[in-house]
């Protein structure tokens, strides 16, 4: 057989571009994006894509997520140099996947997906522990406050954030998006016994950009600030201006959503782990 048939052969063998969902733990994890030396959530996956498909698998996510935080339904695509059943690629790699790591489900999807581009929007969900002594079954998986909270002061506070605005005041120094800009769709606060829940709705999210607006909530929510602190914050467009950045132990990166033509999951299990 010629170099060219060799090329069609393999070019043949190869898979139609794929979705995965993906939930992780994110506690012993530096973040998602791939590191040379410290362990993370993409080189973990893709080392077992790679094991499962016995080629180099890359993979393309919908949003990194920083070291501590955890996903709940990652959404990545991958080009797949061989043909599996979709079920496979979900069992297949998941044997080769460490406890905390596992790929939810699989779809098949058009050349044109794009995990990040293709993306309308992303979720996340803070889980707050509120109590006079420090967590222990929740240690990693949900922030503290020893402080009581009001609600209602924080509800007032989200409200000047709502909309397109730039929100540089809220952005980490090390942040590489191009522009502050983003359009946050809906924060919603409620109670769930001794813990509050934080449920926001954006088309993007800039580093460090959810914690750095937790610290703001809460030094509300304490009374530390009035409401309309938020408001100043916001317009000075200075980090300098926020409170401190808030611990990652609670994050979850709940996932983007698509074209609803795509038919791809928003909702998984470890959803309903959540407080509710």
């Amino acid at each position: 057989m010629n170099s060219e048939a060799e090329a069609s052969v393999a070019e043949r063998a190869k898979g139609p571009r794929l979705a995965l969902g993906i939930a992780y733990r994110g506690q012993a994890y530096s973040g998602w994006q791939r590191q040379p030396v410290e362990p993370t959530v993409q080189g973990r996956l893709e080392s077992a894509l790679s094991e499962f498909a016995a080629q180099p698998v890359d993979t393309m996510c919908a949003g990194r997520t920083d070291t501590g935080v955890h996903g709940l339904n990652q959404v990545v695509h991958i080009d797949p140099p061989v043909v599996r059943e979709l079920n496979s690629w979900v069992r297949g790699t998941n044997r080769y996947l460490p406890p905390d790591i596992a790929v939810l489900w699989c779809r098949e999807v058009g050349p044109e997906f794009h995990a990040r581009y293709s993306a309308l929007g992303r979720r996340y969900t803070y889980v707050l522990l509120e109590s006079p002594v420090r967590p222990a079954i929740e240690v990693g998986s949900a922030g503290w406050v020893f402080t009581p909270l009001d609600g209602d002061r924080m509800r007032e506070a989200t409200c000047v954030l709502i909309g397109e605005h730039d929100f540089s005041a809220f952005r980490s120094s090390e942040c590489q998006a191009n522009s502050p800009v983003r359009r946050l769709n809906a924060i919603e606060i409620r109670r769930c016994g001794a813990y509050w829940r934080f449920d926001f709705d954006g088309n993007a999210f800039l580093h460090h950009m959810i914690r750095n607006i937790m610290g703001c909530l809460i030094a509300v929510g304490a009374g530390r600030r009035p409401p309309s602190w938020m408001a100043e914050v916001l317009a000075a467009r200075l980090r300098l201006h926020a409170a401190p950045t808030f611990s990652p132990a609670g994050l979850y990166f709940a996932g983007p959503y698509y074209d609803p033509a795509l038919d791809l999951p928003t909702h998984t299990a470890a959803m309903d782990w959540l407080p509710r």
